[in-house]
């Protein structure tokens, strides 16, 4: 063999080896780019985990809060039926005991008073604001 054609291999052996080195450290770098885009999603997604398990936290907080109003109204609205019920068995029993009661009680309202209690039927918000305010205010009846 010549010492050219031993230089030529020599040089294209070095050349196949740097382009060898060269594809590994290119590699390298991608795989490294790789990594760092990974851990910046992970950064990201363990961000909006906290920030989830923060808000699931407060909702439960609060869901905890009216659960507890809600059984103090349940209990408020049992002890008003409650009372209710006393009111109205007293009013019976005074019915049954005092015939004045009784026929003061059997006697209509005056008009007026029944006319405070009749309301048209509303739908909605604006139905029930255009009739307040298209009531005439009442005036006290003179003697």
């Amino acid at each position: 063999m010549t010492t050219l054609r031993q230089f030529v291999y020599c040089a294209a052996l070095f050349g196949v080896l740097a382009l060898l080195l060269w594809g590994t450290h290119q590699r390298s770098v991608a795989e490294q780019g790789r990594t760092a885009l990974a851990a910046e999603k992970l950064a990201n997604v363990n961000a909006r985990v906290e920030r989830d398990a923060a808000t699931i936290k407060a909702l439960r907080a609060i869901l905890n809060d009216e659960r507890t109003a809600q059984a103090a109204l349940q209990q408020t609205g049992q002890d008003l039926r409650r009372e209710l019920d006393v009111r109205k068995q007293q009013i019976k029993e005074l019915k049954l005991e005092n015939q004045d009661l009784r026929n003061w009680a059997a006697t209509l309202l005056p008009a007026a008073a029944r006319g405070l209690r009749q309301r048209p039927a509303l739908t909605g918000a604006d139905a029930y604001r255009d009739w307040l305010s298209g009531r005439n205010a009442l005036h006290p009846q003179r003697d």
